[in-house]
């Protein structure tokens, strides 16, 4: 199997941000092992869907860089903190809700999934307009594009399917992270 390893990629992403060597307990601020592991999965997922290598690291470069960029502004004003609660609530649906669609076999929903992702990119993208560049907005509308594809949502969610191994992995670590309390 082909070395994939987001932790490094979240790092040179904090590197890239910050313009200096940053450490390695900022990186775990906002990686630790699980989550390093959902993106590895994302990235063989995307890779696997698209046919296309380099069309996989870069969407999960995308996504790693809009984690750790989302993750370090702090200046919200009041609006904008309702905004985030907004964004957190919504992703935890979308989160409870692809579990559930995994857990329990032909309640897979690809409109339901797609609109949820879709909610979450807007209300995130409402949140950071002010904050990030057109470019990080950019990189927030592929990543949510990429993985609201219907086809790689149909494939994903087909419990014979070559992906259903990923999304078995994904939703493990997700659960995970809704037990700790993280996401």
């Amino acid at each position: 199997m082909e070395s994939f390893n987001s932790k490094d990629m979240a790092m040179k992403a904090q590197k890239k941000i910050h313009g200096h060597v940053a450490s390695k307990s900022m990186v775990q601020m906002f990686m630790d092992d699980t989550s390093s592991e959902i993106l590895d999965e994302f990235y063989r997922v995307s890779k696997e869907h698209s046919g296309n290598r380099t069309e996989a690291q870069k969407v999960v470069k995308d996504l790693v860089k809009v984690v750790v960029k989302v993750g370090i502004l702090f200046r919200f004003s009041k609006e904008e903190l309702s905004l985030a609660q907004d964004f957190k609530k919504k992703l935890h649906q979308g989160v409870m809700t692809a579990i559930s669609f995994q857990e329990v076999e032909f309640t897979f929903d690809k409109a339901v999934m797609t609109e949820l992702l879709t909610d979450c990119r807007d209300i995130l993208l409402k949140l950071v307009e002010k904050h990030l560049t057109p470019k990080s907005l950019r990189r927030i509308r592929h990543v949510f594009n990429h993985y609201s594809d219907p086809d790689l949502l149909t494939n994903l969610y087909t419990p014979s399917g070559h992906l259903w191994p990923n999304l078995t992995r994904i939703c493990r670590g997700l659960n995970k992270l809704v037990e700790e309390g993280k996401l």
